[in-house]
């Protein structure tokens, strides 16, 4: 009998890659100030900075929660087509409108599909055998890194060597995004999905993942759905969080996650600011792929070395805070590009060192559908986070901070975790130190008083 090509792992893995990849070649997003603020759209850096941008903040929070249940309700392919479609028309906006609030409808469509992420990264873990997790996992995310470097690394030689016009350039990224399409809709649909759709049997969630591949009808998973779900999740989120470690983890990963995401969205504001001639801004995307591959190195890295992150790691998470701190500070007051470049590609190394062993760090005692819940109550306090900074500072209808003041807060904010951090951390080691010392002396005393009875 010949075997159905869709049954096997690597069809629905090559496909997603597909779309992984060609969903992420963007090569005008390195460029998009210059674009926004050029003779193309004629915008304000002001406008881009304190009207436009914020509706991304604002549009991710309010879509967040129902697109994370409704991926998992609707098995994942739906909501990876639909990412597609709004990537397709936020281009489409980029390329042909030029408003102010039609350059704010496309930022509250972009918030759409940055929230349906959560398809795509979860979509393989439901078609996959579990002892193929780990290696679809690899896969999944690294076309996606190398989607942006090569997006990155083309919008630099278009630019560089004028090849193609910024519209142009727009209009080959919605050739990419239409390659993504299709690729989306040959996905297969998956039969069963972390939380609506498992093999319940009135086990705990820890019970339900190990026998998630057991029998159960289909409409035993629907009618489960509605009335057993959140009340799970809820369950499992107290739970988890009831891990003082994992706590500590996920307060730096939404701290440090918020910071990050707002110096990522406005750094070429800044760079713009520093250097306004058009001569530095074509530099980019070279400065965007080189920070891309430096920081996957820097991920990998993590895997291969020996460190008790129990122990050490609270320490790490505020000394290397410290020196994000650093690196925001110099590129706000140096006034040099070049400065600025490198000190954005420190940055970014140092937080995806970071969030690696955080991630790390949590998954080591968690099941998939927990690690997921996590991952979403984690990101949904990161962009809470956001929300409120972008409101406050950011938003024109607040205080509507330049971009120079805005990145001092950023680098403050940074500084502020550090300091949290780095006093955990030495409390954490002295309290580690002590307990050392205590149980050798305990095992002296033990020793001494066996010696004594054998005489």
């Amino acid at each position: 009998l010949r075997r159905d090509p869709c049954s096997d792992w690597r069809y629905p893995t090559t496909l997603l890659c597909v779309y992984g990849f060609f969903s992420t070649v963007k090569p005008l997003e390195p460029f998009l100030i210059p674009f926004l603020t050029g003779p193309d759209k004629n915008l304000t850096t002001e406008q881009v900075n304190n009207q436009i941008f914020p509706v991304w903040t604002y549009s991710y929070l309010s879509v967040l929660v129902p697109v994370f249940l409704l991926t998992d309700w609707l098995r994942y392919k739906t909501v990876v087509v639909f990412q597609c479609v709004m990537l397709f028309i936020t281009t489409a906006l980029l390329r042909w409108t030029e408003s102010v609030p039609a350059m704010q409808a496309m930022q509250f469509c972009y918030g759409v599909v940055t929230a349906s992420d959560v398809a795509y990264f979860s979509y393989i873990y439901s078609v996959v055998d579990l002892k193929r997790y780990r290696k679809a996992t690899s896969y999944s995310r690294s076309v996606q890194l190398l989607g942006y470097t090569v997006g990155s690394v083309l919008g630099q030689l278009l630019v560089s060597f004028d090849l193609m016009s910024y519209d142009n350039i727009l209009v080959f990224t919605l050739v990419l995004t239409a390659v993504a399409l299709v690729a989306s809709c040959l996905l297969p649909v998956p039969q069963r999905s972390m939380f609506f759709h498992r093999k319940l049997s009135g086990q705990r969630a820890s019970e339900e993942g190990a026998k998630r591949h057991r029998g159960g009808s289909e409409g035993e998973e629907r009618e489960a759905s509605c009335s057993q779900v959140v009340l799970q999740l809820w369950r499992d989120f107290r739970q988890c969080y009831s891990s003082r470690q994992l706590l500590y983890w996920s307060v730096w990963w939404a701290m440090a996650t918020c910071g990050y995401n707002q110096t990522v969205n406005y750094i070429q504001v800044l760079w713009e600011h520093v250097q306004p001639s058009q001569n530095f801004s074509i530099y980019n995307g070279g400065v965007e792929a080189a920070s891309n591959l430096l920081s996957a190195a820097t991920a990998y890295g993590i895997g291969f070395t020996e460190v008790r992150w129990e122990q050490w790691g609270e320490l790490a998470l505020g000394g290397f805070s410290g020196l994000g701190a650093a690196a925001l500070f110099l590129m706000t007051f140096a006034g040099n590009i070049w400065v600025c470049y490198a000190t954005y590609t420190i940055f970014k190394c140092l937080y995806m060192l970071l969030i690696t062993i955080a991630m790390y760090q949590i998954a080591a005692d968690l099941s998939m559908e927990r690690y997921a819940l996590v991952f979403g109550a984690n990101s949904f306090g990161a962009l809470l986070l956001q929300t409120i900074i972008t409101s406050v500072v950011v938003d024109s209808g607040a205080l509507g901070l330049p971009i120079v003041p805005q990145f001092i807060i950023y680098a403050s904010y940074f500084s502020v975790i550090s300091v949290v951090f780095l006093l955990r951390g030495i409390f954490s080691v002295c309290k580690a130190q002590r307990i050392k010392k205590e149980q050798l002396s305990l095992d002296g005393k033990q020793s001494e008083i066996c010696e004594e009875h054998k005489f």
